[in-house]
């Protein structure tokens, strides 16, 4: 037991740090993270998880110089809501699109993927956000193109490993890029509906519900 559980915890780290090599070498470390199953779902779910982790810590310990939070009007799990939605979002939808156009790429390995991708951002954050309390106004433009570069690498990498997950040429990558933008817009609309449908029901049946024991 020990040595299963020893293996698994090492298979676990190598996979971790694999994710410094997809940042690096985007082609041959997506292609290797799925085709060669390199990756892990643990070391995408740490991946996640320091990314959520790093932009809760941000609104307490990043300086007043470069971000102002209002405490009073924050509600932490819709914060963090707002970060797991769109990835949600961006993984069912681009899942669903490539799916239906010969895409590769599972829906387990799509998430995968664009976890690592996501791995700039917390190692480019967490020390800007400490660096952020040593620096001046004159500075703020130096913090905020870094903070910039962690946003766009991630993005660059996400677009990446869509295309090796896929087997997709650069073109139809970037097609389908922005077609899965699209249908995130597209399932936005339509939860919006659904939601308010389910609540014009609720709020039709309560106030039957009250007539009914107002008549009574």
């Amino acid at each position: 037991m020990a040595a299963i559980a020893k293996d698994k915890y090492d298979r676990y780290i190598d996979s971790l740090k694999f994710a410094l090599y997809c940042i690096t070498h985007p082609l041959d470390g997506f292609w290797d993270l799925t085709h060669e199953k390199r990756g892990t779902y643990a070391a995408a779910n740490t991946i996640l998880l320091a990314t959520i982790l790093i932009r809760i810590l941000k609104l307490r310990y990043t300086s007043f110089i470069f971000l102002v939070v209002y405490w009073e009007d924050l509600n932490i799990f819709l914060y963090v809501a707002s970060i797991l939605f769109p990835l949600a979002l961006w993984v069912v939808g681009n899942w669903g699109l490539t799916t239906l156009f010969d895409g590769k790429g599972r829906l387990g390995q799509v998430y995968m993927a664009t976890c690592y991708a996501l791995t700039p951002y917390p190692l480019i954050q967490f020390p800007l956000m400490l660096f952020s309390n040593f620096v001046t106004v004159d500075e703020a433009e130096f913090y905020a193109m870094v903070s910039a570069i962690s946003l766009v690498w991630a993005a660059l990498l996400v677009i990446a490993a869509m295309g090796q997950i896929h087997e997709y040429s650069a073109g139809k990558n970037l097609l389908f890029t922005v077609a899965t933008l699209f249908a995130m817009l597209v399932m936005i609309f339509i939860l919006m509906i659904f939601f308010s449908m389910i609540s014009q029901g609720v709020s039709y049946f309560i106030s039957l519900g009250k007539e009914f024991l107002f008549r009574l």
